[in-house]
């Protein structure tokens, strides 16, 4: 890790007029400064700033310095949202990640990571050496001939399914912004990750008031039960009523350059039975448009399943 400074400015005003990289769990950032992936000469700790608090009296407001597993632990979460945290990294890392911390993580792609070799993401114009190399947990979806990888968060899969906003601040004022159109997909420019301008923070995470999204989950497929990225997950959230789904959201990760929204998914929902029948027809159409790499192919089928999985298990129980 090379040499920095660190501040620690006390209020939005101090950090957003400072040059420098916020570190709020350190959980992303620190292991990438020891990478030299991120080599920042300026770090801000932003914690003592005042962008905390969980409110669900109106929908669901999160602050972007709430931790991960405060979060989860929150009985007013929706369950698609405290599932996906729960099944992201380990509880020692939830205890100290943040929120929004969490949304700007970067991709967890090897040879983004290994400053020997070249990437796109971080070395514009260098090459995707995943593109015709190691690539079984690579993106199926949205990807182009400069990128192929994966965006890392469960979290940002289950809020995009829910049609989550994040409040934007900067000195200039505030904007709002939906998450499913906060993150960009690689094209030939895919250093550019977000829509998050410069002097500007994520303040807050806001999820619309969905009475319905008691009925969510979110299921994650990967190698391994303990503290690993998705192969394939999906956030599904079903209002049914008398049998029949009258609204649907549906998103999918582990397959994509962002969280992937799968509208197509919810609109051959709508109106039909909430049956396995229909699960499966509706999840046939979840891989539309996929470019499988050499070693990936089998991911059009695994989301498939996996969306099958997460509209049964949100629907078990249900008097239908």
């Amino acid at each position: 890790m090379r040499t920095f400074e660190l501040t620690a400015p006390t209020t939005i005003d101090e950090a957003l007029g400072d040059t420098g990289t916020f570190l709020a769990g350190g959980t992303t950032l620190v292991d990438l400064m020891k990478l030299d992936v991120l080599t920042p000469q300026r770090v801000q700790n932003i914690n003592g700033l005042p962008l905390r608090g969980i409110d669900t009296s109106h929908g669901l407001r999160i602050g972007a310095l709430e931790r991960m597993s405060d979060v989860a632990a929150n009985p007013g979460v929706y369950p698609a949202i405290s599932r996906a945290l729960l099944q992201s990294a380990s509880q020692q890392l939830r205890n100290m990640a943040s929120i929004g911390g969490n949304l700007m993580q970067r991709t967890r792609c090897g040879y983004f990571r290994d400053v020997d070799m070249p990437c796109n993401r971080r070395d514009p114009g260098s090459g995707c050496p995943a593109i015709e190399g190691a690539n079984r947990m690579h993106a199926i979806l949205g990807t182009s001939d400069s990128c192929a990888a994966t965006h890392a968060s469960d979290l940002a899969v289950a809020l995009v399914a829910l049609d989550a906003e994040v409040r934007l601040v900067s000195a200039g004022g505030e904007r709002t912004v939906k998450l499913a159109d906060f993150y960009m997909q690689p094209g030939q420019t895919p250093e550019a990750e977000h829509d998050l301008r410069e002097g500007e923070l994520i303040g807050e995470v806001v999820v619309p008031k969905l009475d319905w999204a008691a009925n969510s989950t979110y299921v994650k497929v990967r190698d391994r039960q303990s503290y690993e990225f998705a192969l394939t997950s999906a956030a599904v959230a079903l209002d049914v009523r008398d049998g029949v789904i009258a609204d649907a959201r549906v998103a999918a990760g582990g397959v994509a350059t962002v969280p992937w929204k799968l509208g197509v998914v919810e609109d051959v929902l709508r109106g039909k039975p909430a049956t396995q029948e229909t699960f499966e027809a509706a999840a046939a159409l979840a891989a539309e448009g996929a470019k499988p790499l050499s070693g990936n192919a089998f991911k059009v089928s695994l989301l498939k399943r996996t969306i099958v999985r997460a509209l049964l298990e949100t629907t078990e129980g249900m008097q239908l």
